[in-house]
């Protein structure tokens, strides 16, 4: 059956009848989704060891497959923290990849069918804040953010955001289309889409697990969408700045916004893999260019440029304290259930 044949609720129902013909007692029914973003597979592993059950993607009926490095492709059942029923989404299919907006939340319609109540989102971003780090992590959060400049002129604009969707707004939106009550209303509310508790204990938990003495540090901060798979201009970090963006990237919103019209739980993370570039170019009738031969050009327009390795090789880097954050943040939210 095709994506036409089918309907999304249709297409969702067997993907679940499938699993819950394969896994095993005591793994059917998952509390908790967590999907794992670019360098950020190892947090698959945090399952308890003999409580483990994978499936590949392509195995699954309808589940969208990820083309890209770095995206392993695998659905991981466990018990995280000894008693806590997970399943770990590892790599995602992205819009860029050519996926439809239905496509790419497919995921997390099939977790809401599990049973699921709670889901966990990571991903690697830009940073556009000029604090962030790489290597720094932010929560995403219905904060408003700083512009980048001509504060005056955008306060008007620097209402408190989640995240930007400005694909959304153009229409590219996964709830585009008649509505599937089964998953919840026709018009979802996103204003409590990051959950205020859950924000809270990965507070807590960041102080009582990182060292004084660590580098790295907790933002909580405005995620701003794009489609990709270019990387952003540097006009376009500037005016994604200026709106109130801290970090830009490739994913997670169109699964927040299904996630929260399906009546989900949100906590988001965004792992900080590079800085965006926001000072312009150079015009190229400067003095300060007149002499220089091509490779130092070269090295003008290309300085902070990004590239997938650099997000993967921050993601590597950061991956433990990032387990550790997100697992015991969990254990100490699911305990009390």
């Amino acid at each position: 059956m095709t994506l036409t044949t089918l309907s999304i609720l249709e297409q969702t129902q067997e993907a679940v009848a499938y699993l819950a013909s394969q896994l095993p007692e005591g793994l059917q029914k998952p509390q908790v989704a967590i999907v794992c973003g670019s360098g950020l597979s190892g947090l698959a592993d945090t399952v308890q060891a003999g409580s483990r059950a994978e499936y590949d993607y392509a195995s699954i009926p309808h589940f969208p497959r990820p083309t890209v490095a770095g995206h392993a492709g695998k659905l991981v059942f466990g018990l995280l923290g000894q008693k806590i029923p997970a399943v770990f989404m590892v790599g995602r299919a992205h819009y860029y990849e050519g996926n439809s907006m239905d496509q790419v939340t497919f995921p997390i319609r099939v977790f809401k069918l599990l049973g699921v109540n709670t889901v966990v989102l990571t991903n690697a971003a830009g940073g556009l804040n000029p604090d962030y780090n790489v290597g720094d992590i932010m929560l995403l959060n219905d904060a408003s953010g700083k512009s980048f400049g001509l504060e005056s002129f955008y306060s008007c604009l620097l209402t408190t955001f989640q995240h930007i969707f400005l694909a959304g707004l153009a229409g590219v939106h996964p709830l585009r289309g008649p509505n599937i009550e089964e998953f919840g209303t026709r018009f979802p509310p996103l204003s409590d889409a990051y959950d205020l508790d859950l924000r809270r204990h990965v507070h807590q938990t960041w102080k009582e697990i990182i060292p004084s003495q660590n580098t790295r540090k907790l933002h909580e901060g405005v995620y701003a969408f794009v489609g990709g798979p270019t990387y952003e201009t540097r006009a376009e970090s500037r005016m994604l700045r200026m709106m109130g963006a801290d970090v830009v990237g490739m994913s997670t919103v169109p699964e927040i916004v299904v996630a929260r019209h399906c009546g989900l739980r949100v906590l988001a993370f965004s792992l900080v893999t590079n800085n965006a570039v926001l000072t312009p170019v150079p015009r190229g009738d400067e003095e300060l260019l007149q002499g220089k031969d091509a490779s130092e050009l070269n090295a003008i327009i290309e300085e902070g440029k990004a590239g997938h390795e650099e997000v993967l090789e921050a993601g590597r880097t950061a991956a433990l304290d990032m387990q550790k954050l997100v697992t015991q943040t969990l254990v100490k939210v699911f305990s009390r259930t």
